[in-house]
């Protein structure tokens, strides 16, 4: 899991280097709409099973 999310962080470092800013959209969609695949992400990286 952690592998992936390191991939992940690797590609939006890449896309940013273009003209449009990836990274603070994605945070404004993650903040609006507390996506449950973010929150199980989170849960799986400090090893904590959800509620």
């Amino acid at each position: 899991m952690r592998i992936l999310v390191i991939l992940a962080l690797m590609l939006i470092a890449i896309l940013e280097i273009g003209p449009i800013p990836i990274t603070p959209v994605l945070l404004i969609y993650i903040v609006l709409c507390r996506p449950v695949w973010f929150y199980a992400c989170v849960l799986r990286i400090y090893g904590k099973s959800p509620p």
